[in-house]
């Protein structure tokens, strides 16, 4: 797996949602590595025209570039929010060790 390969998704969420429901069936279907739940963060944001201040949970979900619209498409089936946070970055560096994990342990990228 290559640098370029590997991404971290930012998936914010309110706090009574079920992110351990959704980590688990990420990594269950290896389309994640591993998903961390953040401790609660406060969220402030414009919408619809009001400032908005939500309590959240944040979840860190690693896995590859291959799979960003699997996982998003799996974020948007459960979370509540009508424009919900899924935001992909790049590994930009890493230990080479973990970043070979992450690719060894989601699904692999079909050939063209």
């Amino acid at each position: 797996m290559t640098l370029v390969d590997a991404i971290v998704v930012l998936c914010a969420a309110p706090r009574d949602f079920d992110a351990e429901g959704l980590a688990s069936r990420l990594v269950r279907d290896q389309l994640a590595a591993c998903v961390q739940i953040g401790a609660p963060v406060t969220s402030v944001y414009q919408w619809e025209g009001t400032i908005e201040r939500s309590d959240e949970q944040l979840l860190w979900i690693k896995t590859r570039r291959h799979l960003f619209s699997r996982v998003e498409s799996a974020i948007k089936a459960v979370h509540p929010y009508e424009v919900p946070e899924i935001i992909a970055l790049d590994v930009l560096q890493g230990h080479a060790p973990y970043l070979a994990w992450i690719g060894e342990s989601v699904q692999a990228e079909k050939a063209g």
